[in-house]
């Protein structure tokens, strides 16, 4: 069973990488044990196992001698994580695809809809999420789904961080592609279109907390 101290890491970990991957912690920010001990009313036993979560998940990096701070991001992680997700995503989907219902493909083009219909980019990367996960997860493939999760963290965080304001909706027609070849029983068209579509990078200039313009990449797809 798993200890109290356990469980609290688990929850302090999980709201502190919301907070990261939506931006509300930016990258490079410094992560204080005594503030967060203090702010979920702990000992600092938990609070370090909660930042080694946060490491595994490679949204942390701890440095000798200065503390733990937020990852920060680069357009080499961002291809990285693309070109991870679009192996991964192909291997599931030729797995899953012969476990696909005419029911699954359906929600699958409803979400497709509610995120062509999306006015903000938080409701449309859960639309899309939504999308990828009901035509992978007949894979019946855990640990892959897992991984595949994490690299859709990784991806929110990228958009979050490049689209936090003046999201437009768009139309995404490689989904359309995709459900098409699928219910066609074309699963080599629907894993060369979905293995193109999630390596699709956007670029756009934010400005940080400090007031200075950089350069944003994200994964839209």
């Amino acid at each position: 069973m798993a200890s109290t101290e356990d469980t609290i890491a688990v929850r302090i970990s999980k709201e502190l990488a919301d907070r990261i991957i939506s931006g509300a912690i930016e990258p490079g920010s410094r992560l204080r044990q005594d503030h967060v001990a203090e702010e979920f009313n702990t000992s600092h036993v938990p609070v370090r196992e909660a930042f080694r979560r946060l490491e595994a998940q490679g949204l942390a990096i701890s440095e000798p001698r200065r503390g733990v701070r937020v990852a920060s991001f680069d357009l080499g992680e961002v291809r990285e994580v693309a070109e991870m997700r679009a192996a991964l995503e192909v291997l599931a989907l030729r797995h899953a695809a012969p476990h696909l219902t005419a029911s699954i493909l359906d929600q699958a083009e409803e979400a497709t809809k509610a995120g062509d219909k999306s006015r903000d980019v938080r409701s449309w990367e859960e639309a899309n999420r939504t999308f990828h996960r009901l035509i992978l997860t007949p894979c019946n493939m855990p640990r892959l789904l897992s991984t595949i999760d994490d690299l859709h963290a990784a991806s929110a965080r990228f958009l979050f961080a490049a689209w936090r304001s003046e999201w437009e909706t768009r139309t995404d027609q490689d989904h359309r592609a995709i459900l098409s070849a699928l219910r066609q029983g074309n699963t080599e068209s629907a894993a060369a279109t979905l293995g193109r579509h999630v390596q699709w990078i956007g670029q756009k200039p934010v400005k940080t907390a400090s007031g200075r313009t950089r350069d944003a990449f994200a994964i839209v797809g």
